[in-house]
């Protein structure tokens, strides 16, 4: 068995405490997929992203998204923190999402794709794409992710979030939504992506906090959060997320209404999986620029 897939339950299977100690001092690293270092994620908000008409301001967003990259790579310079994850001979699958009333924006997905021509990559080798990418050239020859998607509620699975973001490299998606989507994660170590994803970008500029039926939409449950989250690990980016979604819930509701589903593959991603930190204490959250209502 691998040590990456071991559940609590298949723990208490191992027998003996000898058997328990040899497995710990044998897999250091983890014991039910937890984390040794912390992730560092960046949340970034800036209030003129939305502009009176609605629209997106793109040279806000693409400065909200090279600040992002440079802080988070420790970077002075835009191309030189792009060029830590981006080869010149990269092929990038840029995995977006287009859910009718609340898709990737296309400004963002054109930031992305302007730095990453930027780190030398042709054209012809970046791929945008959410439905398809099973098919897709690019995505099937990829030597790397970007993975971009807005944060909102879900039927099946409490959040739409990085990780199920992924779901869309799978055959047929309907067979992952058993226990609320709860092994989403697995996703991430199938041949397709497994190592391949080098950037996360959560977009909370207008996050979905509530919805009702399996493709519930209401503007009153959308708000202006003029915000990024962005990081290389998807579980703490997500878990960022969550505690956002989870804490507007509770101002706008007036009581703790929890998701229903919840939201526990962002939790598994973790403890069963092993695919990165959702403990709020292993992530190291840098908040930048507007912080008014920011939930965390």
């Amino acid at each position: 068995m691998s040590p990456k897939n071991l559940t609590r339950r298949d723990f208490i299977k191992a027998g003996t405490l000898a058997t328990a100690g040899a497995f710990l001092l044998n897999n250091s690293q983890s014991i039910f997929g937890a984390q040794q270092t912390k992730s560092r994620v960046i949340l970034i908000r800036d209030q003129n992203i939305i502009e009176e008409n609605g629209k997106i301001n793109p040279d806000v967003l693409q400065k909200m998204l090279d600040d992002s990259v440079k802080i988070l790579f420790d970077s002075k310079d835009t191309i030189t923190a792009w060029k830590k994850i981006i080869k010149q001979n990269d092929i990038v699958g840029i995995k977006t999402n287009v859910w009718n009333y609340l898709r990737t924006p296309p400004e963002l997905e054109n930031a992305i794709k302007k730095r990453v021509i930027e780190c030398g990559v042709s054209e012809e080798n970046i791929g945008i794409k959410d439905r398809g990418v099973l098919r897709d050239p690019i995505f099937q020859k990829a030597t790397a992710l970007i993975n971009v998607r807005p944060m909102r509620t879900h039927y099946w699975s409490g959040v739409g979030s990085l990780i199920k973001n992924y779901i869309m490299f799978v055959e047929k998606p309907s067979d992952w939504h058993d226990d609320s989507c709860a092994d989403l994660a697995a996703i991430w170590k199938l041949p397709i992506v497994a190592n391949k994803t080098r950037l996360n970008i959560l977009v909370m500029l207008t996050p979905q906090f509530h919805n009702i039926g399996p493709h519930g939409f209401s503007k009153e449950h959308v708000w202006n959060y003029y915000g990024l989250i962005v990081g290389t690990d998807p579980v703490a980016c997500d878990a960022v997320g969550l505690e956002i979604i989870e804490a507007k819930r509770k101002e706008f509701f007036s009581d703790d209404r929890p998701l229903n589903p919840p939201a526990k593959h962002i939790e598994l991603a973790d403890t069963r999986h092993n695919l990165g930190n959702a403990d709020m204490k292993k992530i190291d959250l840098v908040k930048i620029g507007f912080t008014e209502g920011s939930f965390i």
